[in-house]
């Protein structure tokens, strides 16, 4: 969760759920006329997008994903899509990583309706299938006795995503579009994010900017360990189980996919290890680089510090929840500085 360079002092935006009235002229171009847009709820989480379930008239539903400056929670600037770890959020990294996630046979909600026209909405929107299973993370909290099968699945999916590679290093929307990226590893651009969110952090944070100095001095010898390679491999990038929706028959698919990279595999690992705790054991697989792994965690756990600090201090609806894993990685980045070699 890196976040992007602004001004500290902002001036939150008036936020408004959009309403039934407001997404009409869309579930009509998705469904035709023959259907009528009945209910719209916006759903929790997300802070680069809104997310709204749209009941229809004969009972079933879909998923609308409104990109916005209200929906957007970082009030960021412009992005260049260039850069492999800029923010992924936008409807054209959406359709790539939804396009490339298709071909590859890893599951992810269908796309119905894209529309970048804005002539029924004024905002870039999309229309996906609502998968009605629930969250892996519900599911895992809910029947623990289901964990095997669930996480055996999940490690399959895995498996197809972490199988596929790239040319190079990039957003998928970017190299399968036959654009450049920046140039530069993937260490070494995970390592300029690290030292851009120790200096971000450093601002809001005292025992950040007590630390700075050891902290960007340990950022330095860990990527000076890594070694070259030339694999570029397909990762989700922000891989939680909250980020993995279940089919009606118990199957996964993944959500939040516009961060969808070519890098190194092993980026992916030190959020699934993070976010699936004891569950990981079931994603874990040999000939992971342990020099990577040891930059990209403390670089995960930096990231983690500095942009939940800058969503709390906006106007998040949850500020209270950001700042608790701002303070739990920062205690695991601070930790890291003792046993970094």
């Amino acid at each position: 969760m890196t976040p992007p360079s602004r001004p500290d002092s902002r001036t939150p935006r008036p936020r408004r759920p959009l309403t039934r009235t407001d997404l009409v002229p869309l579930a009509r171009a998705a469904f035709g006329p023959g259907r009528t847009l009945d209910g719209v709820r916006r759903l929790r989480g997300g802070s680069k997008k809104g997310v709204y379930r749209l009941t229809l008239d004969d009972g079933s539903t879909a998923v609308a994903y409104v990109w916005s400056d209200a929906e957007d929670y970082w009030d960021q600037p412009a992005t260049d899509p260039r850069d492999p770890f800029s923010p992924g959020t936008g409807l054209g990294l959406f359709t790539a990583a939804h396009d490339r996630l298709t071909e590859a046979g890893v599951r992810t909600p269908r796309l119905r309706y894209a529309d970048a026209t804005h002539r029924h909405l004024p905002a870039d929107a999309a229309v996906v299938e609502d998968l009605t299973g629930g969250s892996l993370e519900d599911a895992l909290a809910r029947d623990p006795g289901a964990a095997g099968r669930l996480m055996a699945r999940t490690a399959e999916l895995l498996a197809t995503l972490h199988s596929r590679t790239g040319p190079r290093l990039g957003k998928v929307a970017v190299v399968d579009g036959g654009g450049s990226s920046h140039p530069g590893t993937c260490a070494e651009r995970v390592a300029e994010g690290a030292l851009r969110c120790v200096a971000d952090a450093a601002r809001r944070e005292p025992r950040v900017a007590a630390a700075r100095r050891e902290l960007e001095d340990t950022v330095h010898a860990l990527a000076a360990e890594v070694r070259p390679r030339d694999r570029h491999t397909l990762v989700h990038g922000e891989l939680g189980p909250d980020h993995v929706l279940l089919t009606r028959d118990g199957h996964p698919a993944l959500i939040d996919i516009e961060g969808l990279t070519y890098c190194d595999v092993e980026q992916e690992h030190v959020f699934l290890e993070l976010r699936f705790g004891p569950h990981y054991q079931a994603l874990r697989v040999p000939g992971l680089d342990e020099a990577r792994l040891r930059l990209y965690r403390l670089s995960m756990h930096l990231g983690l510090v500095s942009g939940p600090l800058t969503l709390a201090e906006g106007d998040f609806p949850h500020p209270e929840r950001m700042r608790e894993i701002a303070e739990h990685n920062l205690r695991q980045a601070l930790s890291l500085l003792r046993s970094a070699f």
